[in-house]
């Protein structure tokens, strides 16, 4: 990894040094390209994350993805969990939608690893590249596009540095997305999401749990032998009480929330509590600058395809500015960055609305939805072509 002190002309800058941010440097690790991170962040922190409570379940092909970055391969075994098994409950009924292993016709659902490891480990290999240029501890002030050729970015150190592509992946509350006069449709639940490591007496059998309650949603994803990454979806009022809870109290209620489903419930390390607020930018690109990761798509985590798309989306564009390249055409001009925008639409709107619909409808209390929300889980599980369609975002 280079020092900024290079001259301040590359390929492509990317605003943002998150998992995908990272990722999508990553891909041009056995090219020419010259790349630039920007961070707001110190370099400290980037290579060691903080446990942030979240847990992320990863496909098969994002998991292919970090292969073919070199990423997966540096995690250490233990800490990877296989998800054989996904069940969703509703209300407090022992009905159950069920996706297995078996009928994706793989040895598991997918996987599960802390946010915190992906995140350190994708620096770990950023580290190793000579072709790119980490400037920490610095924001982007403005982005000019005006020039046909490439875009100009005012850092806030006083520096500018030029790029054919800007690629902003700096969150779902993107700073570069706003400079871009993009705006997005926002979609805020009123809900918090609590998340946080418990360790439990009855065992998970590696098979992941979402229990559509009628005031809560409470989800575990299996981790290490009798652990679990626990997800409480609450009000904002509610969340507050349970953020202020002793340990033994919290315990309590979440044994009691999972009717005891799980026995003794213990929980290891602390709790975390976000803000329940999808978004979906009304486009992706502009002038010589696109959009990935959350700053494209922030979804809801009820269906665990955050990441996932953000892996996604950066495979289609770096596939798309390999191509371009090879087709000696400027990567930076609209027509490339269309076929990008074009291809992750059709992926991710299918997902985000039906996953913003899935939680509309289980979190309604009213006797409609109540109805509804039982049906839906009997026709999912009963009409094939519709399980299928859930099940192929997991291959």
């Amino acid at each position: 990894m280079n020092s900024k002190k290079n001259k301040m002309i590359f390929d492509i800058a990317i605003i943002g040094a998150g998992p995908v941010g990272i990722a999508f440097a990553c891909s041009f690790a056995k090219t020419n390209m010259k790349i630039a991170i920007i961070e707001k962040q110190p370099k400290k922190i980037l290579a060691n994350p903080k446990i942030d409570g979240r847990e992320i379940a990863l496909t098969h092909r994002s998991a292919d993805i970090l292969k073919e970055l070199n990423v997966w391969q540096n995690i250490p075994a233990k800490l990877i969990t296989t998800i054989k098994e996904a069940r969703v409950l509703n209300g407090n009924s022992k009905y159950f939608l069920d996706f297995t292993h078996q009928e994706l016709q793989k040895e598991c659902l997918g996987y599960l690893i802390p946010n915190n490891l992906i995140r350190k480990y994708l620096y770990k290999r950023l580290t190793n590249l000579s072709n790119v240029t980490l400037m920490d501890e610095v924001s982007c002030i403005s982005i000019d596009t005006s020039n046909n050729e490439y875009s100009s970015i005012q850092l806030s150190n006083g520096e500018k540095i030029k790029a054919s592509l800007v690629v902003a992946s700096d969150s779902r509350f993107s700073e570069s997305r706003t400079l871009m006069g993009i705006s997005a449709f926002i979609h805020d639940f009123n809900k918090n999401m609590i998340v946080c490591r418990m360790e439990h007496e009855k065992p998970h059998n590696n098979i992941a749990y979402e229990f559509f309650r009628y005031t809560q949603t409470q989800a575990s994803l299996p981790y290490v032998n009798k652990q679990s990454s626990i997800v409480t979806t609450v009000s904002k009022e509610t969340s507050k009480s349970l953020m202020k809870m002793n340990n033994k109290k919290f315990n309590k209620e979440m044994q009691n929330n999972f009717n005891n489903f799980f026995g003794k419930m213990k929980l290891i390390g602390k709790r975390y509590s976000y803000p329940m607020i999808t978004v979906y930018s009304k486009k992706f690109i502009a002038q010589r600058f696109a959009l990935i990761g959350d700053a494209a798509v922030g979804m809801h985590p009820v269906t665990a395809h955050g990441f996932n798309l953000g892996l996604k989306g950066l495979e289609i564009i770096t596939k798309e500015i390999k191509s371009a390249i090879e087709r000696k055409i400027d990567f930076g001009l609209p027509l490339v960055l269309q076929k990008y925008q074009s291809k992750l639409h059709r992926v991710a709107i299918p997902i985000y609305l039906s996953t913003n619909g899935i939680v509309s409808l289980y979190t309604n209390t009213t006797v409609p939805a109540m109805l509804a929300r039982q049906f839906v889980l009997r026709a999912v599980n009963i009409i094939k072509p519709i399980k299928q369609t859930f099940l192929q975002v997991l291959r």
